[in-house]
Formats: structure tokens, sequence, C-alpha cells
């Protein structure tokens, strides 16, 4: 008898906070789509900054103009956390022909990758050795690749669904090539850029070199050309030029920029949700990662502007230099930890500012189905898909702490069309899908913040 008693009681309890849930984060959404601000500061944060590689003056404003920004909404808190980044700059243009080949002599678009040496106004020049693998460049053995320019032409899987499963598919060719190379003494690395389309724009990047192998330069070259000088190697010898002048420079000060809203039950305890407040220099950093930071502070701007005391405090954290390095996360990480902060979850936006579908989720699966539990609450808006496991790069440092991590899941079709290229403008924001993906992290700060994991 009461177990039933109890029972009663709590169903209407549970249909009340059902229903306030509901009220709120049509009122959350109501804001960001009819008040909404992200749109208009992202417009200031790429047409007034431009492009932001970390250690660049251009970031420097971005950590201004972020602080700046946060402090006009008023927060209870806004403040800088330093943060040490490496300073690559890519000097001027770069340039790359193929020469003696049966189509004659032909410029090439390309760009260097992040974090490549140059070449200085030597260049390289050299034969092309086509390859689509590490193993397929490994059973070609020193002897026919020592001397030569390695390229690396493996295109996306297009039979995933997933752009970013794709992505994840190719990318190691940019990651890694240029030391597999090299430890067959290869001299250069030409790849595919990572892009799903075939189309005429270079996709940067970073790349990592490994330790005690010799570095050389790097470059990506558009998906169009790279068809093209597959098709010329095919049909003879290819000899290749290019030149850069990109250089790495000493590691640079820099800075998070953090903004709060202080918990009026549990202030110890942080909800955090960012975006990267660096992007390659290419282009304006529109959607990688403009789109995130703009919807983090908008975020936290909501609930100023709807009164919303949130029980826990929450944060918006612009990081810096995921680009090339992940610092900014990793000192986030350590200070959390060296401060002993409790993190009941963080969010992360990072793959461009297009129509939102639901958020992805790593957790243990008791958390996983209490987040999935308000699908219901979030699907009128469009967010519907809870299913797939993932957070973002720059809160990855949180996890062996413990944290549940989430990330904005917008449709990605067209997303690795203009990832880390010149056309990554704010021209091609969609501003109801941008503040679509605003009103939705404030929503999920909203129910983490009154329910808890």
């Amino acid at each position: 008898m009461k177990k039933i008693i109890l029972l009663l009681f709590l169903i209407p309890c549970l249909v009340w906070a059902q229903n306030n849930d509901e009220t709120v984060v049509k009122k959350i959404f109501d804001e960001a789509l009819v008040h909404g601000e992200a749109y208009d500061q992202l417009r200031v944060l790429t047409k007034d900054i431009g492009g932001r590689l970390a250690g660049s003056p251009e970031a420097a404003a971005a950590v201004e103009w972020a602080k700046q920004v946060m402090e006009s909404y008023e927060f209870d808190k806004v403040y800088l956390q330093e943060v040490m980044v490496p300073h690559w700059e890519r000097g001027q243009p770069e340039k790359a022909i193929i020469a003696n080949s049966t189509m004659g002599t032909i410029n090439l678009n390309i760009t260097a990758i992040g974090n490549s040496i140059g070449t200085g106004p030597k260049g390289v020049f050299g034969t092309v050795v086509e390859v689509k693998t590490f193993d397929a460049l490994k059973a070609l053995g020193k002897k026919n690749i020592e001397g030569k320019i390695v390229f690396f032409n493996r295109p996306f899987d297009q039979t995933h669904f997933s752009t970013f499963k794709a992505y994840g598919g190719a990318v190691n060719q940019r990651g890694a090539g240029a030391s597999e190379a090299a430890k067959l003494g290869a001299i250069g690395v030409i790849v595919r850029s990572m892009g799903s389309f075939d189309d005429d724009h270079p996709h940067t990047g970073a790349l990592n070199y490994a330790l005690n192998v010799p570095k050389i330069p790097a470059i990506a070259v558009s998906t169009n050309h790279a068809n093209l000088l597959s098709k010329v190697v095919a049909a003879g010898t290819v000899e290749l030029y290019f030149e850069t002048h990109c250089q790495v420079l000493e590691d640079k000060l820099s800075y998070n920029v953090i903004g709060e809203i202080k918990g009026s039950e549990f202030p110890n305890e942080y909800i955090v949700v960012g975006g990267h407040l660096d992007s390659w220099d290419n282009g304006e950093g529109a959607h990688d990662d403009g789109s995130g930071c703009v919807q983090s502070i908008e975020a936290l701007r909501i609930f100023k502007a709807l009164g919303i005391q949130p029980k826990r405090t929450i944060r918006a954290v612009m990081f810096m230099n995921e680009e090339n390095g992940l610092r900014g996360g990793r000192e986030y990480a350590k200070q959390a930890l060296a401060n002993k902060e409790t993190h009941l979850a963080a969010i992360e936006s990072d793959r461009g500012g297009f129509t939102p579908r639901g958020f992805t989720i790593s957790a243990t699966e008791e958390q996983r189905k209490k987040i999935q539990g308000w699908q219901s609450v979030l699907s009128p808006y469009g967010f519907f898909d809870f299913s797939q496991k993932g957070g973002g790069a720059d809160i990855s440092p949180l996890a062996p702490q413990g944290v549940p991590l989430m990330g904005l899941l917008p449709d990605s079709q067209r997303y690795f069309k203009i990832h880390h290229t010149a056309i990554d403008t704010f021209d091609k924001v969609n501003k109801r899908e941008l503040h679509l993906g605003a009103g939705g992290m404030a929503a999920m700060l909203y129910l983490l913040d009154q329910h808890g994991l």
C-alpha cells in the first residue's frame, strides 16, 4: 500500500517536471530565434577580425573580443586563463607546378599543411610517387621513395553517411603522412585535401612530425587537382616543383577566455559549454569554429535574458589552439584538476553552425539514458539524434577526470566542403540554423542543471 501511495504521489510530480521543462525550453528557443545575437556577434568575429591562427595578432584580438562580449552581457565572472601556444606562420603564398607531364606544365591549387616546415625560396623538386595508404607506401620501400615526392591520394569514402566518419578514414595521411614518407627518404609530401566534394579549394589542417624522423615540407592539393595529378602520374613519369615559406616560431602566450554564471545551490559544480576561438588563417573561421564560440556565449546570454538562475555554475569557455595543438583544452583540464573542480558535464560545438540534429554523448550508460530521456523535450526543435558517442576535441582532456562529454550534432553533409578552406566565411552561415544550435545548447544546459546526472 505504501508503494502505491508513493507512486501516486510521484506521478503528478514527474508530469509537472516534464511540463515545466517543456515550458522553459520553449522560452529558450523563442529567445534564441526571435532575439538571438549569435549571428551578429559572428559577423564581428569573422569580418572585423578574420582568421585567427594561434599566436597571431588576430588570435589576440579575438581573445579581447570574447572577453568584452561576455562582460557586456554582465556574466558574473569573466576572466582569462593563460596558455602557451605554438606559433606557426604561413608566410608568402605557396605555389606548385607539374612539369614534364604528358599535359605539359600545370599550376596546382595548393596550401601548406599547418605545422609544416617551409621549403624556402629554392623549393622542392622531384618525381611524384602516388600511394593511397601507408601500407602501400611501405610496400614500395626506400628504393622507390628516396629522393622523391610522395603523393597521398586517398579520397573520402563516399559510402559513409557520416562525413565525419569519412574524414576519420582519410585524415591520417595529412597528420602523419610527412613522417611516414620521410622514414623512407622522401623529400616532400603532397596530400589530397580532406574534402567531401570535388572542387578547386585546397584544405589546410595540422600535421604532427614524429620524433627522431627528418622533417620534410608538406602541402595539400585541391580535390580537383588531386584527380588531375593522379591522371598525369598514371600516364607516365611526373616531376613536381613546390615552394612554401611557412615557419615555426617560438611558443607564444595566449589565453582561454572564460565566462561564468554562478550557481545558486551548487556553485562549486560546473557545467561547461564551449568552442575554440582559434581558426586557420586562410579563411574567416566562420563554421570552424566561430559558430561554436558564439553559440556558447549565446547560451549563457539566454539564461541572463530569461532570468534563469542556474543551480550549478555554468561556464562558456573559448578555447585557444584547437587547430594545431589543443593547448587550450589541455590547459583547462589541467587547471580543473589542480583546482579540484567538479564538472557535471561538458558540451562542445565544433561541427559547424549547420542545422542541429541532436547531441553526441560519451558518458556512462546510466547517464546516457538520462540524457536520452530528454529527447522528447527537444525533438519539437529538430533535436532527435542522441544515439552517437562523442564530445569534442577541446573537452576531451576532461574525460580522464570522469566528466561526461557531449557535442552539438549538426547536419554534416556540407561541412567538409568548407572545412579548413578559404571559403569558410561568414556568408556560408545561416542565421536561423546557427540560432537553433544555440537554443539547443542553452536548453541542454538547463536540463543538465535542473536534473543533474
